[in-house]
């Protein structure tokens, strides 16, 4: 289960306050706006008269919910000026290379059967264990062992890279290709990196790449 720490984001800037809200991780409207009450509810006293912008999956959100979104903002934190824009013209921008854009960490091993989604970046200082999942809009850093399905550069971020002590999922996944781990039990003792170049994901040894 995601958290709505996970799920909402708050950023504030010279122009006002971004939202940026993960549609996938609620099953109904509802529970989407109960939980950008409850994280906007912690600082509310600085929202009033702000403009927010709220990004998301436009085509999650259909234009109605979008209204009563704007009436709820007004009727409990005073929020004027609301506004929308698309994730998905987001994401190129943010994740373009191995650096940029949000980061969650996670100290801990995912286990089988846990899932891990984050729209930016995420690093495992862990393990990732055989019938985990761990699904991520940038890069994937496991410092641990990585055995898992795992999908990075979600929205055709071919960019994104995925990276691990031990580098053995059972199913990879960048951007817009996907592969399977081959049955030989023959793993490298070193870190690798998995990208994508001319069209196929290539796995190199972690050492030998040159990040400029």
């Amino acid at each position: 289960m995601i958290l709505v720490e996970d799920a909402v984001i708050l950023k504030g800037n010279k122009d006002g306050l971004n939202v940026v809200i993960n549609s996938n991780s609620f099953n109904d409207f509802d529970q989407l706006a109960s939980a950008l009450i409850e994280k906007l509810s912690k600082g509310s006293k600085f929202y009033r008269g702000a403009e927010i912008k709220i990004i998301t999956d436009l085509k999650q959100l259909n234009e109605r919910d979008r209204d009563k979104l704007k009436d709820i903002l007004f009727d409990e934190f005073m929020i004027k000026e609301c506004v929308y824009e698309d994730i998905s013209s987001n994401r190129e921008k943010i994740f373009k290379g191995i650096y940029e854009g949000k980061t969650k960490f996670y100290r801990k091993t995912i286990r089988s059967g846990q899932i891990v989604d984050y729209p930016g970046n995420i690093v495992i200082i862990g393990d990732v264990n055989s019938g985990a999942e761990v699904y991520a809009g940038g890069n994937v850093i496991v410092f641990g062992a990585l055995k898992g399905n795992v999908y990075a550069g979600r929205g055709g971020n071919n960019d994104a890279v995925i990276a691990a002590i031990t580098l053995k999922p059972q199913i990879l996944s960048i951007g817009e290709i996907a592969t399977r781990s081959p049955d030989e039990d023959d793993t490298p003792h070193y870190p690798e990196i998995a990208l994508i170049k001319d069209g196929s994901i290539i796995v190199e040894p972690y050492k030998n790449m040159k990040m400029y």
